[in-house]
C-alpha cells in the first residue's frame, strides 16, 4: 500500500503568470521518476496537495485534463507562505505533488445529458480540466450541448485567455464570458455576476446537469438560479474545494457533520448537501 503521506517528486516545466495582477500562475510539472504519472491517475473534480520541503502545503484542484499526457498542471493564487514560496520559483525547480485525493464530477451521469458549466474566478480550475477533458475527441460523443458560463471581476483576472478564444471559435461548446464590471471599450463579452448571466443564457434544464465550482458568495446565489430554471437538487453538482485542508480525512478541519469534503467530496450533489448541516 502506498503511503498516503508520501509525495511524488515533480519538476518544474513551464509557469504562465495568468492575470494582470501577477497573483495566478500556472505551473506545469513534470513526474522525475518513470511510472509515478501512472500512479496519480485522476479524474477531472478532484485535488491534491501540493508540498514544498520546509514550508508546508497546500491543497490544490488540478487544472489539467487526464487527456493531457505527460504532465500535471495546477493554477495557484498566491495567499500565503507555501503559495509565495511557489510564485519565486524557476522552471526546473524541485517539489512534491500528493495524490489524487477527493471523489469527482458524476461522469457516468454526465453521458448523454447537455452539461452546464459554471464557473467564477480562480475556481475554473477543475471546470477547465473538465471542458478539455469533454473536449476530447473520444469524449465529445459521450455528451450532448456543453454550455459554460465563467466569470471574474474583470477581464484581466479571467483564466486561460488563450483557451476562452480557441472554445469560443468551436461550435461543439457554447461560451458565456462574463466580469462584473469593466471600463475597457474593447470588451466585447457579457458584463454582469454569474448568477445573472446564468439565468439570461441558461434557458433549459431538460436532460441537463450543472457543475457549479467558484467563491462561496457565487454559489450561494447560483444555487438558487439553477433550482428556478428546473434544474433539480441531484442534477446540481457543486464542488466546495475553498473547504480542504489534509486530503485524507485525518485533520477533522474540513469536516461538514459527518461528512468530511477532502474524502467524501469535495464534490457533492445539492440533493446531498441539502441533507448536511448548512455550513458551505
Amino acid at each position: 500500500m502506498e503511503n498516503p503521506y508520501l509525495p511524488y517528486p515533480v519538476r518544474v516545466d513551464d509557469i504562465i503568470t495568468e492575470t494582470e495582477d501577477r497573483n495566478l500562475k500556472t505551473f506545469k510539472f513534470i513526474f522525475i521518476n518513470p511510472g509515478d504519472e501512472e500512479k496519480f491517475s485522476y479524474t477531472p473534480g478532484q485535488f491534491a496537495e501540493l508540498s514544498v520541503p520546509g514550508k508546508g502545503e497546500i491543497p490544490i484542484g488540478i487544472a489539467s485534463s487526464p487527456t493531457e499526457k505527460g504532465f500535471v498542471t495546477f493554477t495557484i493564487n498566491k495567499v500565503g507562505l507555501v503559495t509565495t514560496h511557489m510564485h519565486n520559483m524557476q522552471k526546473d525547480d524541485i517539489m512534491g505533488i500528493r495524490g489524487p485525493l477527493g471523489n469527482w464530477y458524476p461522469w457516468e451521469e454526465m453521458e448523454g445529458k447537455n452539461v452546464v458549466i459554471i464557473g467564477g474566478g480562480f475556481a475554473f480550475t477543475t471546470l477547465r480540466s473538465s471542458i478539455v477533458y469533454m473536449l476530447n475527441p473520444e469524449n465529445r460523443k459521450r455528451f450532448k450541448d456543453i454550455t459554460v458560463v465563467y466569470g471574474a471581476r474583470s477581464p484581466g483576472l479571467l483564466l486561460y485567455r488563450d483557451e476562452l478564444a480557441e472554445w469560443e471559435k468551436r461550435d461543439d461548446i457554447n461560451m458565456h464570458i462574463t466580469v462584473d464590471g469593466t471600463d475597457d471599450p474593447d470588451w466585447k463579452y457579457n458584463v454582469g455576476f454569474v448568477p445573472t448571466i446564468t439565468e439570461e443564457k441558461i434557458t433549459s434544464a431538460d436532460n441537463a446537469i450543472a457543475i457549479v465550482c467558484g467563491p462561496p458568495i457565487m454559489i450561494k446565489f447560483t444555487q438558487p438560479v439553477l433550482e428556478k430554471l428546473g434544474f433539480p437538487p441531484e442534477r446540481i453538482i457543486l464542488s466546495l474545494e475553498m473547504r480542504m485542508k489534509c486530503g485524507i480525512g485525518i485533520c477533522g478541519r474540513c469536516n461538514i457533520g459527518d461528512q468530511y469534503v477532502c474524502k467524501d467530496g469535495p464534490v457533492f450533489s445539492l440533493a446531498k448537501l441539502k441533507q448536511m448541516p448548512s455550513e458551505y
